[in-house]
């Protein structure tokens, strides 16, 4: 067990099955190394000797070799490969992007490598958009390139290597929705899967015999699983509840596990039989996840959730923004949310223009506009919510963590008459500042939003940064930080905390020692505490818990 005050999210078994290999950050920066401890107890030791300190980008094992990727301190993506034994070799680096394959989507431990070790497949950046990252396949012997997937214009992502053979399942755009396709490596062959499937496709796992893939199928934030038949296409449904799904693997056995989640049910981890075969300890039952559906100034339909409280109303309403920004919220349990809706909030939740789930054309819209295009479909959102007679408009709040803090500082900022009271979770505050002092994968992400440094767009820059408007803002707002965040540095949030401080503005800070977001249960508490104390000062009505 880790007992490190950061805490651990990131783990998998070794290859043996002796003990568990996890990313362990020092601070909560996210920079860190790679340790194992025996499954039957002992000490934790690093599992990769020699090799730098630095972001985790990524790790896969396969027989006699395994792959690793750091983002050194320096800014360079460096991909290791080690053998059973052996010092790490340098197969590929670059000041561009670069990291082992699964470790943004479907996962490194079935996307890295080939089962025979052979074959490694890299995500990289080297035309400059991170956004639509390309597919790379190199020897892990020597790094030479095998073969090259992708041009920068859409994303071409690897999910799982076959149980034997070279074939590779991945995820692509050749339209507005992602699609799978099965690359066989061996001989170049490209098939697409035509699936009469709604949403988004991706193939999470191979079955043992190779002849069948299993592929969850995602639209407007919920989920299901099937069995494709690669030989006839004939696709059998694998019986999943209603909600969304966040990962799944299928067992030597050919069952399918999975781990399943909806706005009133905990994470649960679910058999295709309907089964809980890991019994997780019990959780309340939330609020139900229901549609929202709006239109935007442009007549395009937003899509999100609504989370509503006991009673009649009116209520006072809390506009809760996702972070990413290419992210979406999904039919899932939040504790934080129901803590909300506990206190008397209605909770609407917002896919705005720039999250994913809704099509290429729709994450992308936010390319080149950040800070509007998003915020403007916030903004709507609020003004549909104000039609409902169980919402009170005098008491609206508007909060979220990260780019969701971002944009709540943008809307206290340009629409300083909308909003009672906010609360900005490790915003980006600051714009040219964050990116000065943020870690590089998020550099090349600014980069690929803006089109550029802030030294080659600084008005953009500029226009974008909630500093810029930091001026105009009334209500009160509460900013929770952390002292070790690389994400959305500590110095760019205090800089807008002083301007805030210096108009007059109504404000409290509260700091963590971590980073960008707490691992630990009681931090986690005491944050929630903090916002729902300052929320009962500033909005009439809202509840004690």
């Amino acid at each position: 067990m880790s007992d490190h005050p950061v805490g651990v999210l990131e783990g998998a078994p070794t290859r043996d099955g002796a003990g568990v290999v996890f990313w362990q950050e020092d601070t909560g920066d996210e920079t860190g190394r790679w340790l194992v401890q025996p499954f039957a107890g002992g000490d934790s030791v690093p599992f990769l000797e020699g090799l730098p300190v630095g972001w985790n980008e990524g790790l896969a094992q396969a027989e006699g070799v395994t792959l690793a990727g750091i983002c050194t301190p320096d800014g360079v993506f460096e991909i290791y490969a080690i053998d059973t034994g052996a010092t790490p070799r340098l197969i590929a680096a670059g000041k561009e992007w670069l990291s082992v394959a699964g470790v943004y989507a479907g996962g490194s431990d079935v996307a890295g490598l080939s089962a025979d070790g052979t074959l490694a497949a890299l995500q990289h950046a080297a035309h400059g958009d991170i956004t639509h990252p390309a597919l790379r396949i190199v020897d892990p012997r020597t790094g030479a390139v095998v073969a090259e997937r992708g041009d920068g214009t859409s994303a071409v992502v690897a999910t799982a290597w076959a149980p034997a053979g070279h074939r590779l399942a991945v995820v692509h755009e050749p339209d507005d929705r992602e699609r799978t396709a099965i690359w066989d490596l061996a001989t170049g062959e490209w098939r697409d899967l035509d699936l009469a499937l709604p949403g988004d496709h991706a193939v999470l796992d191979w079955y043992p015999d190779g002849a069948s893939v299993l592929v969850r199928f995602t639209l407007d934030g919920r989920a299901e699983l099937c069995r494709v038949e690669l030989a006839t296409g004939a696709i059998h449904p694998v019986a999943t509840p209603r909600g969304s799904i966040g990962d799944a693997r299928v067992r030597p056995d050919g069952q399918v596990w999975f781990t399943q989640l909806d706005g009133e049910h905990r994470g649960r981890v679910m058999a295709g039989d309907g089964s809980e075969p890991i019994e997780l300890a019990a959780a309340p039952i939330g609020r139900p996840f229901q549609d929202w559906r709006f239109v935007n100034d442009h007549g395009r339909q937003v899509h999100g959730w609504i989370v509503e409280p006991a009673g009649d109303g009116p209520h006072p309403v809390m506009v809760f923004v996702h972070g990413g920004p290419h992210w979406l919220y999904e039919d899932a349990y939040m504790p934080e949310v129901q803590a909300y809706v506990d206190a008397g909030f209605l909770v609407a939740m917002p896919n705005y223009r720039g999250s994913t789930g809704y099509g290429r054309a729709w994450r992308d819209a936010l390319t080149g506009d950040p800070g509007f295009t998003d915020v403007d479909d916030v903004t709507a959102g609020l003004r549909d919510l104000l039609r409902r007679h169980d919402v009170d408009g005098d008491r609206a709040v508007i909060a979220g963590w990260s780019w969701g803090g971002y944009i709540t500082l943008m809307e206290l900022g340009r629409n300083p008459d909308l909003w009672r009271a906010g609360m900005a979770g490790v915003p980006v505050a600051d714009y040219v500042g964050a990116y000065e002092q943020e870690a590089p994968a998020l550099q090349a992400m600014d980069r690929a939003l803006f089109g550029g440094t802030p030294d080659e767009k600084p008005d953009l820059y500029r226009r974008a940064s909630p500093l810029t408007y930091a001026g105009d803002v009334r209500a009160p707002v509460l900013f929770v930080i952390g002292d070790n965040d690389s994400r959305c540095p500590l110095e760019q949030a205090l800089v807008y905390v002083e301007r805030v401080a210096a108009a007059g503005t109504t404000h409290e800070v509260y700091r963590y020692a971590t980073g960008h977001g707490s691992l630990d249960i009681d931090e986690e508490i005491r944050q929630i505490r903090t916002i729902l104390d300052f929320l009962r000062r500033h909005v009439p009505g809202v509840r004690a818990l």
